[in-house]
């Protein structure tokens, strides 16, 4: 399997996760882009030893798009406390089933995941175990009974979004787990991970990584990009030396 890569250099990977593919392994033993990634560097660049690549967030099995990994374990510290500080920023595209009567909004939730099902429910807050989730949202575009919403994650709790927006009362277009009464087996849901910006862990300065989703199923009735386009934005603060340095590092569209 070919993974589109976004940016490399010494310290960072980021690439474009295919959907229906796991993050990392779990006891299925099924494919996880965290080891095909190991395996595909460990090839190309002919190490003897393990690959470090640091797993800093996880995307839900069907979703796809930006993910950020860490070639060094120092890396991985820094961007582990982003997250923490919410400094991490993560977008996300998504179909949902109607109109939100709002433009724009923020879903607050208190969250518990039952592990032995592997899904998440809304709680009382005073629930043992229950987390806060919080996102803010926008309504991009409708089409037809659908719209196309950009997510601000600004919790990154299992399943939040799809959970979250199914309380709502607009499930994702696709999500057989929290949205079985409108979606039909065999539909692939349609959430994205849009952009990621992270301060860089060597340079400390911003950088932004974009993706979107190719324009088939749902994601055709909206007018997005031109299908594949990927884009790597660079903060205006950077110092000319700065911007030379890291444009040879980054690779138009390639694959690992």
């Amino acid at each position: 399997m070919e993974i589109p890569v976004i940016f490399e250099d010494n310290h960072l990977l980021v690439v474009e996760k295919p959907p229906n593919i796991l993050s990392q392994e779990d006891k299925s033993g099924d494919l996880d882009i965290l080891t095909l990634l190991k395996n595909k560097i460990k090839e190309r660049d002919k190490k003897p030893g393990n690959v470090f690549l640091g797993l800093v967030h996880r995307l839900d099995r069907p979703v796809g798009g930006v993910m950020v990994f860490a070639k060094t374990s120092k890396c991985a510290k820094r961007l582990a406390e982003q997250i923490r500080e919410r400094t991490f920023e993560k977008y996300y595209l998504a179909v949902v089933h109607g109109i939100t009567e709002r433009k724009k909004g923020i879903l607050e939730n208190y969250l518990l995941k039952n592990k032995r099902t592997n899904t998440v429910s809304v709680v009382d807050k005073n629930m043992k175990g229950a987390r806060k989730a919080v996102l803010d949202y926008e309504l991009i575009d409708s089409v037809e009974k659908y719209s196309l919403i950009k997510i601000n994650l600004h919790t990154g709790r299992p399943h939040q979004i799809r959970v979250q927006f199914s309380t709502f009362g607009h499930p994702l277009y696709g999500d057989q787990r929290y949205g079985y009464e409108v979606n039909k087996s065999g539909q692939q849901i349609a959430l994205w991970s849009h952009s990621i910006t992270c301060i860089h862990p060597v340079f400390k300065e911003k950088i932004s990584f974009t993706s979107f989703p190719e324009k088939q199923g749902i994601w055709k009735l909206f007018n997005m990009k031109e299908s594949g386009l990927i884009f790597t934005t660079i903060s205006d603060d950077w110092s000319q030396e700065q911007k030379n340095a890291l444009y040879e590092k980054i690779l138009q569209i390639r694959t690992l």
